[in-house]
């Protein structure tokens, strides 16, 4: 959500923020909008005073034996002029919500400006891409260990479902667990167990509603599947006022992740790049204004470290205007080097998202000696996506053999494994 006074203090700055978007100039729309609604407020005062006014001297003459005819036609009146005001007050307060709301948040001004991921900026690559003579696809690693089962998934859910089984079932828990021992040992993230069902408040404060409906899994009961821990974990912090001594706040989870993939047809539809449920690890912070900025740096930074502890090449990017997520302000994306496909591949994006959150959710802090309240600003990033950790595990470790290899810090999860054999080896 907007700042109000923000758009009217600078609506230049505002609409240059959404033509970095891609969007047509806003801020005109909006405070005329204002504008229109804060006289209608004026009007309701002045007519309401009036009215109380009137109805004093009715109650006045009345008592004295008089004719206040006209004074009691002037109140109807006023009462008809009252409704009106007051539809035309909730008619503008119900526009400028509905705009305000489906606007994307506003690119730092270090963000590159662009249309598409074409104008992403790479900033750093870390590790070098194995030499492979014959490089394999996740899905046809997975399928010849036969533990990565696509068929039966699809008799039981369709299409972007897979079964794991086995070893590489246990491999997913094992990427998972260390991701989470990293984030709350080394990295100072608090673990929780979040809802995997939210109501639509929590779905609105994060930025899903109204705006995603269609990427999302709806209930008969009114609950929504999360897309994300950073939903649950986000709306930690909603409708409450923290001191400032609470932040910065971090929180991680690993949870099942449920999209719909609306838009995606033809895109990925070989094995376990784009699911309709898969696991992730996220993190979530939530911080003072002023440490926004270096918080993104932090868990980018925490992000990428699992990547080095795996033995994992890739590369990290700024997005551009045009690829950044509706609630962002600066999003890092890190991308996995895929040699299967040959291509850096996203694994985990970072975003710091301001207030933007923040006033949806109003959650809000206090600073000691300060009047009134600030909002936070919130953060959120893969720490990282286990499926596609999987992906890339296997395919930078598969063997000429066709086993794959277990990365040392891994081992201690897979009851001390080195590697997954091919069957009947």
């Amino acid at each position: 959500m907007h700042d109000l006074k923000l758009i009217r203090e600078t609506p230049d700055a505002f609409d240059k923020g959404m033509a970095g978007r891609g969007l047509q100039p806003q801020a005109a729309t909006i405070l005329d909008l204002d504008v229109k609604r804060r006289d209608a407020q004026t009007r309701m005062q002045v007519m309401q005073s009036r009215r109380n006014e009137a109805s004093k001297e009715i109650g006045k003459i009345k008592g004295q034996g008089g004719d206040a005819t006209a004074l009691i036609e002037e109140v109807q009146s006023l009462k008809d002029g009252l409704a009106a005001a007051e539809a035309e007050e909730r008619e503008c307060a119900e526009t400028l919500q509905s705009i305000l709301e489906s606007l994307p948040n506003i690119p730092f001004d270090d963000v590159p400006v662009g249309a598409d991921e074409d104008a992403n900026v790479e900033i750093r690559r870390v590790g070098t891409p194995p030499e492979m003579k014959e490089a394999q696809q996740h899905f046809e690693i997975g399928e010849a260990l036969g533990q990565m089962d696509f068929e039966t998934a699809v008799t039981m859910s369709g299409a972007r479902f897979v079964l794991l089984k086995g070893q590489l079932a246990r491999l997913e828990r094992a990427l998972a667990c260390f991701m989470l021992d990293t984030h709350t040992g080394a990295n100072g993230y608090t673990e929780t167990v979040p809802p995997y069902l939210v109501r639509d408040n929590a779905m609105y404060g994060t930025g899903q509603l109204p705006k995603f409906t269609e990427d999302l899994f709806h209930t008969d009961e009114g609950f929504w599947l999360i897309p994300t821990a950073e939903v649950p974990m986000t709306n930690i912090a909603a409708d409450r006022i923290w001191e400032a001594d609470d932040l910065p706040m971090r929180f991680t989870a690993w949870t099942p992740c449920f999209r719909s993939e609306a838009g995606a047809a033809g895109r990925d539809t070989r094995g376990m790049i784009r699911m309709h449920q898969f696991s992730k690890v996220e993190m979530v912070s939530i911080t003072h204004p002023d440490k926004s900025v270096e918080e993104l740096e932090r868990m980018t930074d925490c992000a990428e470290g699992i990547l080095k502890s795996l033995g994992l090449a890739f590369r990290t990017v700024v997005l551009s205007t045009g690829d950044m997520g509706f609630g962002a302000r600066k999003t890092y994306d890190i991308e996995v080097w895929l040699p299967g496909q040959e291509a850096y591949r996203e694994i985990s994006s970072c975003s710091n998202c301001g207030d933007f959150q923040a006033r949806r959710m109003k959650a809000r802090f206090r600073t000691p000696g300060e009047k009134g309240t600030r909002f936070v600003h919130t953060l959120n990033g893969s720490g990282l996506a286990v499926g596609r950790t999987l992906i890339a595990v296997l395919e930078n470790y598969r063997q000429e053999d066709g086993s794959v290899a277990i990365p040392d810090v891994l081992q201690p999860y897979m009851g001390g494994a080195d590697r997954i054999e091919l069957p009947n080896r």
